[in-house]
């Protein structure tokens, strides 16, 4: 939205203030913000609703997607690491996304946008029940 206004202001700016000419960013910018502000309204309980995710003492369940539902299971068994990040964004809002590695060729289970405090808890409460767990999580 920024680059549109930006390109909005310069259109003003190089034509003549007698003969202004419509371009194409006088549509543009605010289709742009209805979608923004639909995406916005939308997006956050949309994805409540179909975001899941749950640790049981034999595997971790993530559900994700937007459209196409993923549901995946990674037994506690196959565990080989748990993993925190938190980018500057994330830091912002308190924010932790936690990753569960498996031997899985799917690539590891992740868990998006969780507060520090319950991120923290789940790392612990995976971290002993892998310690628990007999096997070489292959």
């Amino acid at each position: 939205m920024l680059v549109e206004a930006g390109w909005l202001l310069n259109d003003r700016i190089d034509t003549v203030p007698y003969l202004p000419v419509p371009g194409p960013q006088y549509l543009l910018f605010p289709v742009t913000a209805v979608l923004a502000a639909l995406h916005l309204s939308v997006m956050p309980r949309w994805r409540f609703r179909v975001h899941r995710w749950e640790v049981a003492p034999v595997a971790v369940h993530t559900q994700a997607g937007w459209l196409n539902q993923e549901w995946r299971i990674a037994p506690v068994a196959r565990i080989q690491t748990v993993d925190t990040q938190r980018g500057p964004l994330a830091s912002l809002f308190g924010l932790v996304s936690v990753t569960v590695t498996t031997a899985s060729a799917r690539g590891p289970v992740r868990i998006h946008a969780l507060d520090q405090d319950v991120a923290e808890q789940l790392v612990e409460e995976l971290t002993a029940q892998t310690g628990q767990t007999s096997g070489d999580a292959t």
